[in-house]
């Protein structure tokens, strides 16, 4: 018997090590993306000068205008800090989860976000990413039990592809200057679109502005399995911004809440985050 508890203990030992070691990957990947993406930041970027956006559409102007301060350095990549509720359940019963993340930004290329999340004794974390022709959806169950796997396939990436697109109109509009592969239009006086081809994809976003430039809706079409066939679909996806603060130079939302199905009755934001900290150094630290 006692031979037989001893046995049980050391395959036990050998499940959580192996668990302890896929996680440790898992980490390692992220860092190794981070410090990717951070790899693209201009090292001495020009800086803003409205003339960069005069013979853009009325809005769009009015949109950078408002975003980037004149004589601003214009880097592309930032580090955010999070904080907020985070609900993998649905509109009637979200079941949010108090979440904090950390994410490397770095449209059109990719990004990183890495977050932890907890309700009560539950805890998820895990990482959602996208870069160098790959990317992932990988969650974790109290820190050793793997819930989520989702990685590699064309439907993931263009999902992705919308995601932080549509974050880099959030977070960082240095991205989203007119250059080959971003095209701005205008939609009415107050809305327009950006449209960014990039690597085989292409995604368009909707920003609508106030009078004083500030965005305070982003919508688009997002190719997603959030629904409850879980097929991969064009559906509708946006969010809310506020409470807008200066960070070196852009003055960017600190309160985003977002989610599928925006517009429709069917929506709730999934994601409502509160932003700590934005930076936008020159050589960025590698995700955490």
């Amino acid at each position: 018997m006692k031979m037989l508890f001893l046995a049980a203990l050391i395959i036990l030992g050998c499940i959580v090590a192996g668990l302890l070691l896929w996680r440790w990957s898992d980490h390692r990947a992220d860092r190794r993306i981070g410090a990717s993406l951070a790899a693209t930041q201009p090292e001495n970027p020009a800086q803003f000068d409205p003339e960069m956006v005069a013979n853009l559409p009325d809005p769009a102007r009015r949109y950078f205008s408002f975003t980037i301060t004149p004589g601003t350095p214009l880097y592309a990549v930032a580090e955010i800090e999070m904080t907020g509720r985070f609900s993998l359940g649905t509109k009637e019963s979200p079941n949010y989860m108090a979440m904090r993340a950390h994410q490397v930004l770095a449209a059109p290329e990719g990004f990183v976000w890495s977050m932890s999340a907890r309700n009560g004794l539950m805890r998820i974390s895990g990482s959602d990413a996208a870069a160098d022709g790959v990317s992932w959806t990988r969650f974790w169950l109290m820190g050793l039990v793997p819930v989520a796997r989702i990685s590699g396939t064309v439907d993931h990436r263009r999902s992705a592809f919308g995601r932080y697109v549509a974050e880099a109109v959030f977070w960082t509009p240095a991205a989203l200057l007119p250059r080959p592969g971003v095209v701005w239009e205008d939609l009415d006086e107050n809305t327009a679109r950006v449209t960014v081809t990039h690597d085989g994809m292409q995604q368009s976003v909707d920003v609508t502005v106030d009078t004083d430039g500030r965005p305070v809706t982003v919508v688009f079409s997002r190719w997603s399995d959030a629904n409850p066939e879980k097929t991969f679909k064009i559906q509708p996806f946006g969010g809310i911004l506020s409470e807008f603060r200066d960070f070196d130079g852009f003055r960017l939302p600190t309160h985003v809440e977002a989610g599928n199905q925006f517009g429709t009755d069917a929506y709730f934001p999934f994601f409502i985050a509160d932003v700590t900290e934005i930076t936008f150094p020159s050589n960025l630290a590698p995700s955490r």
